[in-house]
């Protein structure tokens, strides 16, 4: 039986990962921040939690990673732990810069030092790619990052890739666009969305609040990504590979999706913080705009080529930015029945 260990495993990833791993017939193991009551939600939801192995682990402590992943010593190990949300790494620039950027280099450092045959997967991102310098966007892209985040990832891919050409480390990182599900934070702007829309097609009144409705984002499902994960730690090699669906969707019509699944017919006026959007049925408006909702650098434009990762690991995601978008509206409408 294949022991993995994953970071963040009480995360959307992290939950949908754990189940396909034990699928597969691995034994799980994860890794949570020691706070006082871990949120096992997630896990609780796909029903793995009693399958799992809880472990403390903090991207910020080398002693206790170590210590960890000696006692575990598992045969893959999946970094999906991080400061994840982009807008809150403007608040707390030095801590993201080291769990997502500094947390990767004592992991791989600890199992150079004392697994060097454990494979490793680093979630990488699309937030890398900011302001795009080509388009669609590629392993081979240059990367010019927007936000503290995304700053610090590109330390840990980079990372990631020194410690595979230095030390012939089975390492690869999953340069992921943005994939999303019903257990998606509710910080997260997808989910935002679809839990606002929900109660207000349950009869609330509060207005769904929202930024740029012109960023343009590469969504695809959660559960399909992390098959791609896995399929990269099976390979003879390691290596980079974009997953995205190639598609890019502005976020208005995110919106627009969401609110036709909930039996709404969403009419879009006004331009910049002065739009708004209206429910053509009911005449309640349901979307407004505020200047606190854009970025202080935006990425306005992310749309992935998955080429290699469709050729080399026979990769392709299977949901639609459409069904996405019904499949976590209903989620969060008959939730909140």
């Amino acid at each position: 039986m294949k022991k993995a260990f994953i970071t963040g495993i009480t995360g959307q990833d992290g939950a949908y990962l754990s189940k396909f791993l034990l699928e597969k017939g691995y034994e799980v193991h994860g890794g949570v921040r020691r706070i006082s009551q871990p949120e096992t939600v997630r896990l609780e939801q796909v029903g793995v939690l009693k399958d799992v192995i809880i472990h403390d682990f903090d991207l910020s402590e080398p002693y206790n990673i170590v210590r960890v992943l000696q006692t575990v010593a598992p045969d893959e190990v999946y970094n999906l732990g991080a400061q994840s949300f982009v807008g809150s790494s403007w608040d707390l620039p030095v801590y993201a810069a080291d769990v997502n950027g500094i947390g990767v280099l004592r992991i791989l450092d600890a199992l150079r030092t004392f697994a060097p045959q454990t494979r490793f997967y680093q979630a990488s991102t699309s937030e890398m790619f900011g302001l795009v310098q080509a388009v669609p966007q590629s392993e081979t892209t240059r990367f010019y990052p927007r936000s503290p985040y995304g700053v610090a990832k590109v330390y840990g891919h980079y990372i990631t890739m020194n410690y595979r050409e230095s030390f012939g480390m089975h390492a690869s990182s999953g340069i992921l666009f943005n994939h999303e599900s019903p257990l998606r934070g509710k910080e997260f702007v997808t989910r935002k969305i679809t839990l606002a829309l929900a109660r207000l097609a349950r009869g609330g009144t509060d207005t769904l609040v929202l930024g740029n409705l012109d960023a343009k984002r590469d969504w695809g499902f959660a559960g399909d990504y992390v098959k791609g994960m896995w399929m990269m730690l099976q390979q003879p090699e390691a290596d980079d590979y974009v997953l995205a669906t190639g598609v890019t969707t502005p976020i208005r019509d995110f919106v627009r999706f969401a609110a036709e699944a909930l039996g709404m017919d969403p009419v879009f006026e006004g331009e910049g913080v002065e739009e708004t959007a209206t429910d053509r049925k009911t005449g309640k408006r349901i979307v407004e705009i505020s200047e606190k909702f854009f970025r202080p650098a935006e990425v306005d434009l992310l749309i992935g080529d998955p080429t290699k990762a469709r050729t080399r690991l026979g990769w392709q995601p299977e949901v639609t930015v459409r069904q996405l978008a019904e499949m976590m509206a209903k989620s969060d409408y008959d939730a909140l029945g």
